[in-house]
């Protein structure tokens, strides 16, 4: 399987409210979520889906309302237009790495496989992790582990990088794993998953980009439409969270004299959904997945 969707049905049961509506989902990948917003439209609807991996184009969809878009989701809003659209009635989001990119061995996200140090979403980008890895400084590096990876040790661990690629370009998954080798058994692979999600942002501009998306699906979402958001991570899942509270995401909102301020959206569940533990049990990279629905005001 290409891809194992995460809260498939829910997903699609709070996002489809309208079966003669236009719909988006921003992360196509092998077309989970697509085919069952497609079940759910009437032949008058429409669905618009995005992914800018040229793997995911092989998962296309022969169906006459469906338009598959290579394309980043940064770019909701233009792409959209250059077909016509300029409302919908919902957006999907399903972020992060797709099963199949951390299945490829070869494209680097995984911690399991030793792979060139490539990391990118999209191959026709020039950054990748073996640039970043390589060319940054040190003080940038330090602080994208930190931001992005949340590592305490973020200093030593960029220091360690600069002095080993000095003698020797770190090539691979496995060559820089080795210059932690000291890290203790029990801590292992909790330390490899943060320092490659850090790469792995860094690379593909995942926190720059979902803000990006965020405010144009505010604007190119019709009133009362729905933006259902599922996130793997709190980096993700805090600026969802945020952004869908007050349409920010640092800051505060102006607020009248009675201390209110003007929503974006309302909130369909005040907490984040998570997955049951069947899923769970049947999709390991359920686990950390977060859900949250905002109605637009």
């Amino acid at each position: 399987m290409y891809h194992n969707p995460v809260l498939l049905k829910q997903s699609v049961d709070d996002l489809v409210t309208n079966p003669d509506g236009i719909y988006v989902d921003c992360t196509f990948g092998g077309g989970g979520h697509s085919r069952e917003i497609l079940n759910r439209l009437s032949d008058k609807g429409k669905l618009f889906s995005f992914d800018q991996d040229l793997d995911a184009l092989k998962n296309n969809i022969e169906d006459p309302r469906f338009t598959l878009i290579n394309q980043n989701f940064r770019f909701l809003e233009n792409s959209l237009l250059m077909h016509g659209i300029s409302e919908v009635d919902g957006i999907l989001a399903d972020l992060g790495v797709s099963s199949h990119q951390f299945d490829e061995a070869e494209r680097g996200f995984s911690t399991r496989s030793n792979a060139p140090l490539d990391m990118r979403m999209n191959v026709m980008q020039n950054l990748d992790a073996k640039r970043v890895i390589n060319e940054y400084e040190e003080e940038e590096l330090a602080d994208l582990f930190y931001h992005y990876g949340e590592l305490r040790e973020a200093r030593k661990l960029a220091r360690e990088i600069v002095h080993q690629r000095k003698s020797k370009s770190i090539e691979t998954t496995e060559d820089l794993k080795k210059l932690f080798s000291y890290i203790p058994p029990h801590k292992v692979n909790k330390f490899y998953a943060q320092l490659f999600q850090a790469i792995r942002i860094e690379v593909n501009q995942e926190l720059e980009v979902l803000k990006e998306m965020l405010m144009q699906a505010y604007k190119v979402l019709k009133p009362k439409g729905r933006l259902v958001v599922i996130s793997y991570h709190s980096l993700e899942d805090r600026l969802v969270k945020r952004f869908l509270k007050n349409g920010m995401f640092e800051g505060e909102p102006e607020r009248d004299i009675y201390g209110n301020y003007k929503k974006a959206f309302d909130l369909l569940q005040s907490k984040a959904i998570i997955p049951d533990e069947s899923e769970i049990e049947e999709n390991s990279r359920a686990r950390s997945a977060k859900m949250r629905i905002g109605i637009k005001v």
